[in-house]
């Protein structure tokens, strides 16, 4: 899919100031699995018909992806229709005015590094030092302002969102590695007792925290 363009991100971006449309966005992100309109509507206090114009109004922006699934477990005759299912889309939308490409030159670093002349090593430490400075006495406040959506789960801190998602795109192991540096560091900042570890599954970020 191809990025969108400065005024489709604008366009996609001010769906958000109605406030049951964020509302609605803000509970789908949040959810662990994709969410159906009655789920939504009950969660958020609005009524089916409108939880669907303004879900379908978000899916049509880009801002969430649509699924189709029977949501009894069955399937064949009287299973009935599958329901419509959203999540959050993969897209990403960058408004800026004027507009500004911070995303080309953290792909052109990348390419720097994958030539060699510059060590992984290297990114590491300097993006855990960036973590240390950036950090502050509330570890949650601090992953939650670079960028990260903190869940807690079985003892341990998973991110629904990865903030350098479209570069894990192009070099995984270099922007992971980056990832860990980066909420290591902000640990250590915090002065918090845990440790960052690598640990991917599907729909998280590659990072946790232990």
């Amino acid at each position: 899919m191809k990025d969108p363009t400065p005024s489709e991100a604008l366009e996609a971006v001010s769906a958000l100031v109605e406030p049951a449309r964020r509302a609605l966005y803000e509970y789908v992100a949040a959810a662990p699995d994709a969410v159906g309109r009655d789920q939504a509507a009950e969660a958020v206090g609005v009524s089916r018909q409108a939880a669907a114009y303004h879900l379908d109004r978000l899916a049509d922006d880009g801002l969430l992806s649509v699924e189709y699934r029977r949501l009894t477990g069955r399937s064949g005759p009287g299973a009935g229709r599958p329901s419509k299912l959203y999540r959050r889309s993969d897209r990403t939308y960058q408004v800026s005015i004027p507009p500004r490409r911070y995303e080309l030159a953290a792909l052109i670093l990348l390419e720097a590094i994958a030539s060699g002349e510059v060590e992984r090593a290297t990114i590491g430490r300097i993006a855990r030092e960036a973590g240390r400075r950036l950090a502050t006495s509330d570890l949650g406040e601090s992953l939650e302002r670079v960028g990260y959506e903190p869940e807690e789960a079985g003892g341990e801190t998973r991110f629904r969102n990865c903030p350098f998602h479209e570069l894990k795109e192009r070099d995984r192991p270099t922007t992971c590695q980056m990832n860990l540096a980066l909420v290591q560091g902000l640990i250590e900042g915090a002065d918090a007792d845990a440790t960052a570890v690598l640990a991917p599954e599907e729909g998280y970020c590659c990072v946790r925290i232990r």
